[in-house]
């Protein structure tokens, strides 16, 4: 008689079984109660996000506010929403430094090692930051209305515009991400991350009207996602006339859905490969 002797290999890891999309979110959140007991203990991180877009409205409003638009408050008007988008979206990269800074604390390899969906540990991480831009949202609203801006429209056209926002932020969320997991160390995402983030964040409309600009920085700003973004909190805050924010919207809709497209597998990708 004759046996066969079989040998597995050793160095397998374990088969995961598949989650359901819906799973995942779930377990997403839970784990996003992690950033948000980071937040309660070190509430200061809530208001330095806010403190970069109140000092930048001061500065544009009181000093070049009647250079650029003729009145302070007009400017004001014109300028506060687009601040906002603008500092929403920089905020964002501190969802790939919060987590290279856990990447070498080894806390995401427990959580690869976990019966997990795969990309709970990561929107995780994002949807626990997106609380501290609806807070910092709120705070710097509050701020522009202390200063003399004022909301023309209605609470659900508001509530629209923080959803908007919020849309477009979960996207560009997902591209820091991505800078965070190549990028390696918390040092090098908070300035080489910041760094990439700025054509996006200053090449658009957020201080001036685009038929103002030179005609080669037009072609940017109009195909610029955060362009779009600006015009449609604008016009769901404070419209100018027939100010409609239907397209724009419609704009920053598919271009976030197709940055989530193209960036989501990447991260994952570059999540599970890891080592």
């Amino acid at each position: 008689m004759t046996t066969a002797m079989g040998t597995a290999p050793l160095d397998r890891p374990p088969v995961r079984s598949r989650v359901s999309p819906v799973t995942a979110f779930r377990q997403g959140l839970i784990l996003a109660w992690r950033n948000l007991v980071k937040l309660k203990i070190s509430p200061a991180q809530i208001f330095v996000a806010a403190i970069q877009p109140m000092v930048l409205t001061l500065l544009f409003v009181f000093m070049f506010g009647g250079a650029i638009q003729g009145n302070r408050h007009d400017y004001l008007q014109f300028v506060l929403p687009g601040i906002i988008v603008q500092s929403m979206t920089l905020l964002t990269a501190s969802v790939g430094t919060g987590l290279a800074t856990d990447l070498n604390t080894g806390i995401f390899d427990r959580f690869r090692s976990m019966p997990i969906g795969r990309s709970a540990p990561l929107v995780g991480a994002i949807l626990g930051d997106l609380v501290r831009h609806v807070i910092s949202f709120v705070l710097v609203l509050g701020f522009g209305m202390a200063l003399g801006f004022r909301i023309t429209t209605d609470p659900l056209s508001t509530l629209a515009a923080l959803a908007l926002i919020m849309v477009f932020s979960f996207a560009m969320c997902w591209v820091s991400v991505v800078l965070g997991l190549l990028l390696k160390t918390p040092e090098a995402m908070s300035s080489i991350g910041i760094f990439a983030l700025l054509p996006l964040t200053f090449g658009n409309n957020t201080l001036v009207a685009t038929d103002t600009l030179p005609g080669w920085l037009q072609a940017w700003v109009k195909i610029n996602p955060v362009t779009h973004t600006t015009d449609a909190v604008r016009a769901l805050l404070a419209p100018k006339g027939a100010e409609s924010a239907a397209s724009p919207a419609i704009y920053t809709l598919l271009a976030s859905a197709a940055i989530l497209v193209v960036v989501v597998p990447i991260a994952l990708r570059l999540f599970l490969r890891r080592k």
